[in-house]
């Protein structure tokens, strides 16, 4: 089914603590634009939407009736080496190194709200 929203046919909607930071985050290493966000309260995000590429992020703060529910998630960048560096500069931890591999040069990053960032380059 093709939908008429304009959205993609499949996004992930990622529950975390902290969600401004997670918003901060893809902002500022992935060059995230923010489509949308609502207010729980002033302290609490209930939905937000951000735009990496041709691609949408759901995401909102955990609340006792929706747990912490961190994802997973594979990107392309054009530089996987600065990306890399820019998402440790920002708060990222390592799972593992960058390496080439046979799909390209990659590594993977914890985000400073527990998603787990695979990021890679094509080599060309």
């Amino acid at each position: 089914m093709k939908n008429k929203s304009g959205y993609p046919s499949v996004m992930p909607y990622l529950i975390v603590k902290h969600a401004q930071k997670f918003l901060d985050f893809t902002e500022m290493v992935f060059g995230a634009t923010l489509q949308h966000k609502e207010m729980r309260d002033e302290k609490y995000i209930k939905h937000a939407e951000v735009k990496i590429d041709d691609c949408v992020i759901m995401f909102a703060d955990s609340i006792d009736q929706y747990p912490p529910q961190p994802g997973s998630l594979f990107i392309y960048v054009n530089d996987a080496d600065e990306i890399f560096q820019k998402a440790l500069d920002h708060g990222a931890t390592i799972i593992m190194d960058l390496a080439n591999q046979s799909y390209g040069r990659s590594g993977g990053i914890k985000d400073p709200v527990g998603n787990t960032w695979w990021i890679t380059a094509e080599i060309i």
